[in-house]
């Protein structure tokens, strides 16, 4: 039963599917197991707790919507 963990920052339940499929679909191909056995868990860590070249992310989409 291979398991993929992915930690990422907020995203739609559109996206999460779309990664699921993919990252599922891939690593199917590559260590030739079926799709069924393949479990993947997605850990959304909130832009508060998400650190970009010195600063928070929370903090840079704040300065990028008031540059907008």
């Amino acid at each position: 039963m291979p398991v993929i963990t992915v930690e990422a920052m907020p995203m739609t339940v559109e996206a999460k599917r779309e990664l699921v499929a993919a990252l599922t679909c891939e690593a199917s191909r590559i260590m030739q197991v079926p799709a069924t056995s393949i479990y993947v868990f997605i850990k959304e860590n909130p832009f508060d707790d998400i650190g970009v070249a010195e600063q928070l992310l929370s903090d840079i989409k704040s300065a990028q919507k008031s540059n907008q």
